[in-house]
């Protein structure tokens, strides 16, 4: 259990905490939202010992162990599949300790430390760290590259590999997805969903939170409020409270008329195509998120220019990629396409298939290796990219920054202006330099929209940005009048600012039939045939160095092997099935416990007490189906490996 019983906690001048009050039990799954310097790092920092609470008392259950990611990543000259086994440090130390045994021929020592080991799972060590940097967008001739051989962001991903590997009950995550794409964004999604510990999440991710968490803790004004359910239910929960406050009702109305605006504007746009229909459904939500973050600072648009052209942009039989000195690397091939006035795409696409490319040669930043580039006469781009961020000028202002594009423009149309960004008072003099990740994306967002675009190129607009932020952009791209093409993993801006999606993989471009649900189809049935594939290839391989004598001996062992397994095979495979099973049921129910009339309703306080009935009986059925299934695999586990050491060989199984 975690609890924190009237905390305060000050850093210099700011009252991060005061009598907070916070409860987690083991297996709990909890997201921490709330503003950028609320003090969320540093709740993090009191349950690692970093910090000592000025008041109140920090409780923990004993012996639990902490995985926590670190923020810093040293470029260091060790394999990345090594520099994450070396987040088991038991393993470590126990394969070391195997070492000095077998140096010194102490063969007593040396059999213990083989069953310490096996213990500790460390002979699935390597296949599991692997598993691990493959799921979150590495190719395997990256595993035995240096750490030192990959920019920051994929660091970050090496060390989230890390952290993931480490033997944990409670794992600790601040921001896990800032440098993720869409697949390894949804990967991970599924990794968490399973880690049968206790999650402390923090994340401006709402569909990732609303996939991941059960409760929600949030930082309201120096206390800790926790919310049954996942974000969307703490939003309409909040919103609720909200409502009820009469101070706020002229705001919110406010609000409710420009989201009605909003909604009117796209539901006359809307067919019958899934995209769309999707897109009516998210609609429907937005009158309560607009409540629910009404008292956001961020409130801004998105001006379209004045004149347009019609095509924009053409590109015709291009090859796009990038020149090395003599040779050239080629990510798309034969690539036709014309953007139009007002249309509004999401790009789709595998890790490292070319989104980026695709969007920097859009821009003509990146020139083409083939074809024809056609930018209309009255072309205004608008791009947005982690690298326009790290561009600022780090030793001038917000306003500096504006006042050099329109040096005619007053200073209180400037100020106004940055406002909008969050950028009050003073903030708009504090040096660039000074800024967090998150304030130089709100300046970077705020000098595309002061240039007034008509075709905006948004590559991971949301990095670094809160959830405040990332919903006051999201509804200035919804009501932005000119061209928009974003490549984002925030699912919710995808559903709330495109129309249709282009889908970039196999060197090609092409218009992707479906939405995020598809797309999610899609990768997974891809990924399942490259893993297909995989397995042939190395089987072929494996057969075609074999004799002919050694594949007749390793048959008839692979058929020994299987006869004896198939019993411990339908056993996990049964306990499996029934898992999905009572998953899917469990799903179902938390979907009826998320809404909040079944807690206000007195007529239904009988649904009430049996939904939360069945709740406990599906998760202590899952309980039991997970331990059938893990007994399963150890006794299959343990039945292969008896078979090689008696055998002598490794025989090929079929699994």
């Amino acid at each position: 259990m975690i609890a924190l019983r009237q905390v305060a906690l000050q850093r210099g001048t700011q009252i991060l905490l005061e009598n907070a009050e916070l409860t987690l039990h083991a297996g709990h799954k909890a997201g921490i939202v709330g503003p950028n310097g609320a003090g969320k790092s540093s709740l993090f920092q009191l349950l690692l010992g970093g910090l000592t609470p000025d008041k109140g008392e920090v409780e923990m259950s004993g012996g639990q162990r902490i995985a926590h990611m670190e923020q810093e990543v040293a470029a260091l000259d060790r394999a990345i599949v090594d520099y994450v086994l070396d987040g088991d440090r038991e393993l470590r130390a126990t394969e070391r300790a195997l070492l000095e045994a077998q140096a010194s021929g102490d063969v007593h020592r040396e059999a213990e430390l083989h069953g310490r080991i096996e213990a500790l799972d460390g002979y699935s060590a390597p296949a599991r760290a692997s598993q691990l940097l493959v799921g979150l967008g590495f190719v395997q001739g990256d595993l035995e590259r240096p750490l030192s051989d990959f920019s920051g962001g994929w660091r970050m991903r090496v060390n989230l590999a890390r952290t993931l590997f480490m033997p944990s009950d409670i794992l600790l995550l601040d921001e896990p997805t800032n440098h993720l794409d869409l697949d390894a964004l949804l990967w991970l999604e599924q990794w968490l969903i399973r880690y049968p510990g206790t999650l402390l999440l923090i994340s401006h991710d709402r569909d990732f939170l609303d996939a991941v968490c059960d409760y929600i803790v949030h930082f309201d004004q120096g206390r800790l409020v926790t919310y049954r359910g996942n974000y969307t239910a703490f939003e309409r929960t909040r919103a609720e409270k909200l409502a009820q406050q009469q101070a706020e009702a002229a705001k919110q109305q406010a609000r409710r008329e420009e989201i009605e605006r909003f909604v009117a504007r796209f539901r006359a746009k809307a067919t019958k195509a899934r995209q769309a229909q999707s897109r009516l459904k998210m609609l429907e939500r937005m009158e309560t998120i607009a409540v629910a973050h009404v008292d956001s600072p961020f409130h801004f648009t998105f001006p379209a220019a004045d004149k347009t052209s019609n095509p924009l942009l053409v590109l015709d039989e291009a090859r796009l990629g990038y020149r090395a000195e003599e040779s050239e690397y080629a990510q798309l091939d034969h690539v036709k396409l014309t953007l139009l006035p007002g249309q509004r795409i999401g790009l789709l696409g595998p890790n490292g298939a070319g989104k980026s490319t695709l969007i920097k040669s859009l821009t003509g930043e990146l020139p083409l290796l083939a074809g024809k580039r056609v930018p209309g006469e009255n072309l205004a781009i608008g791009y947005f990219a982690q690298h326009q961020v790290e561009g600022l000028d780090l030793s001038a202002t917000p306003f500096l920054h504006v006042q050099r594009l329109s040096p005619t423009t007053s200073d209180q149309e400037i100020r106004n202006f940055l406002g909008g960004f969050g950028f009050h008072g003073d903030d708009v003099f504090g040096e660039v330099g000074c800024f967090s990740g998150g304030e130089k994306a709100r300046l970077a967002l705020a000098l595309v929209a002061w240039q007034k675009p008509n075709l905006l190129l948004l590559d991971e607009p949301t990095n670094h940005l809160d959830l405040e932020m990332r919903e006051a952009l999201t509804e200035a791209l919804a009501g932005f009048e000119g061209t928009v093409i974003v490549v984002s993993h925030d699912r919710h801006l995808l559903r709330a600012t495109v129309d249709e999606f282009w889908r970039v993989a196999d060197h090609r471009v092409a218009p992707f039939d479906g939405d995020l649900d598809d797309y999610r189809a899609w990768l997974k049935a891809r990924l399942e045939g490259e893993r297909r594939e995989a397995r042939q290839d190395k089987a072929e391989r494996q057969e075609n160095s074999a004799s002919r004598e050694d594949r007749k001996t390793a048959r008839r062992a692979a058929a020994e092997l299987r006869e004896k397994l198939r019993p411990l095979k339908r056993e996990r495979d049964r306990a499996e099935a029934e898992m999905t099973k009572v998953v899917t049921a469990l799903e179902e129910v938390e979907a009826r416990l998320g809404d909040a009339d079944l807690y206000t309703d007195e007529t239904r306080r009988d649904e009430l007490t049996e939904m939360l009935a069945r709740q406990g009986e599906l998760k202590s059925r899952l309980e039991v189906l997970e331990q059938q299934w893990l007994d399963a695999a150890e006794a299959l586990e343990a039945a292969e490996l008896s078979t090689f050491q008696q055998k002598g060989h490794r025989p090929v199984v079929d699994q």
